[in-house]
């Protein structure tokens, strides 16, 4: 049984079709190469229940981590080229996501909503429309583009998440490199499969990899949103929540600050999805995955013997 512990990073890569579209855009890449530390507060309205966190985040060289404001006990690295899980300064997962170069069409329109104050600072809120539907508005920072807040909406306009930033210190916070121990490597694969299709609903699959022992994981993006789903041999595990029935079909499904996470066996193995979308989206990514139902005869000894 493997358990599944990751945290997808939302990566925005917005093509500038507009004004407000190129002002954002020069925003984030100012913000790649900014150095700051902040403490941010994140709320989640799901399904099942409000998901809140306040979580620390420090960027520095273009690495960036994000730790427990409570605890010291996980952190995540995030930086050029892939992201690291750790716990108790050793390594529990890691790999390298570095995103091909691909032409994503322009599904979102950019709308400058003009300058406020944040935190005593002078910033540009934006917001995002797919579709004609309100789906997010961020607030960045004019001096060192970092995000002071985001706002997530689902199709009905209701508020999914807010995360906004409740210190921020725009002084270089100096990171260290996280001590690690060995892992398996995931490999960059050039060609997906049935499973892992090029496109989900307009998501474009960014990156592919996978291991000797069969597990795979892509990384899909719709420039704003993003999510990622893994395909493995043997079963994944969710730590928490429950069953929830989708589109007919039963899945495991979890909630944390931010994420949402759905486990399920299929007939080629154990499969998740791990990410970002507001809850009227999952129904639509998930039904162009592999259906929940029991493993051929050949899967089920290979769980017998290797778990």
């Amino acid at each position: 049984m493997r358990r599944l512990s990751t945290l997808v990073l939302a990566v925005i890569v917005l093509p500038a079709t507009s004004a407000g579209a190129t002002e954002l855009d020069d925003l984030l890449e100012q913000s790649r190469e900014s150095a700051y530390s902040a403490e941010q507060a994140i709320s989640c309205s799901t399904p099942d229940g409000v998901q809140d966190a306040v979580v620390r985040i420090a960027q520095s060289g273009g690495e960036i981590t994000v730790g427990s404001a409570v605890g010291d006990d996980v952190e995540v690295k995030s930086g050029d080229g892939g992201w690291v899980l750790s716990r108790h300064g050793g390594v529990v997962s890691s790999t390298s996501v570095v995103g091909k170069e691909a032409e994503v069409d322009p599904l979102y329109i950019v709308e400058d909503l003009g300058e406020l104050s944040a935190l005593g600072r002078d910033a540009t809120a934006f917001r995002l429309v797919r579709g004609g539907v309100i789906r997010a508005e961020l607030v960045l920072d004019d001096d060192t583009g970092a995000m002071l807040a985001t706002t997530t909406f689902t199709e009905d306009g209701e508020t999914y998440c807010q995360r906004r930033f409740i210190s921020f210190d725009p002084t270089d916070p100096g990171l260290t490199a996280t001590e690690t121990i060995d892992v398996d490597e995931l490999q960059l694969a050039s060609v997906g499969n049935g499973s892992l299709p090029d496109e989900i609903v307009g998501f474009q699959r960014l990156d592919l990899y996978e291991d000797p022992l069969g597990f795979r994981f892509a990384y899909y993006s719709d420039g704003f949103f993003s999510f990622a789903v893994f395909e493995t041999p043997t079963t994944v595990s969710l730590d928490e929540g429950g069953l929830v029935e989708m589109g007919g079909f039963q899945y495991g499904r979890s909630f944390s600050p931010g994420q949402a996470t759905y486990a399920w066996e299929a007939r080629a193995g154990g499969m998740a999805l791990v990410g970002d979308l507001p809850p009227d989206l999952h129904d639509e990514v998930l039904a162009a995955l592999p259906k929940p139902e029991a493993p051929n005869f050949f899967r089920r000894i290979w769980r017998t013997l290797f778990g």
